[in-house]
């Protein structure tokens, strides 16, 4: 039922990775038995000791310092794999961009049989083409215009400026010449003023 709406999600873990984490995990377990094996053959061997069996205990010591360095050996090969886990991710990862790049250069390709450089030079001289042009009628229009016309013109921009300045009437009036009287709350001092007196 859950992919019935969506689509299947597909593994980011290929049979390569598959492969490599296997020995990887195959490695780690034969450690782990190394490491135990370790541990009781270093009991037996003080066993032995204190038996007095000192040469069974000196060849069980060679044996285990035999079976450190393959766990060393063990060791070293977990960290071969992983590196090689590591390196194939990242050449994976170098594929993709030179497929995209590939990708990008096969339309720069068909961009570039699309419009040529010609083409481009063509297109760039008959829009210059038309610039000129167009300074060419606009020099006529400005050119076909007389004194009296500029004149003309300059008054309707004047007439159109005073319409817009809509200036408040002047009172025709005269103004009184009495001044009103101030009031007593007015002229009195502040009390601050009166206190530092």
């Amino acid at each position: 039922m859950g992919n019935l709406f969506g689509r299947k999600r597909r593994s980011r873990v290929t049979e390569q990775d598959r492969a490599v984490l296997q020995q990887r995990d195959k490695l780690r377990q034969y450690q782990k038995r190394l490491s135990l094996g370790l541990e009781r053959e270093r009991a037996l061997a003080r066993q032995l000791l204190r038996d007095g069996r000192k040469e069974k205990a000196m060849l069980l010591l060679k044996k285990k310092r035999y079976q450190e360095q393959l766990l060393d050996k063990t060791e070293n090969q977990i960290s071969n794999l992983e590196r090689m886990v590591q390196d194939i991710e990242f050449t994976q990862i170098e594929m993709k961009v030179i497929e995209g790049l590939k990708i990008g250069n096969e339309c720069l390709n068909k961009m570039h049989q699309v419009m040529s450089i010609e083409e481009v030079e063509r297109i760039i001289g008959e829009t210059q083409d038309a610039v000129e042009y167009q300074r060419q009628i606009d020099e006529l229009l400005a050119g076909s215009l007389t004194e009296e016309d500029e004149d003309a013109i300059l008054e309707e921009l004047n007439a159109i400026t005073q319409e817009q300045l809509e200036l408040p009437e002047v009172p025709s009036e005269p103004l009184p010449e009495k001044v009103p009287e101030v009031s007593p709350i007015k002229n009195r001092p502040k009390p601050e003023l009166v206190a530092a007196s």
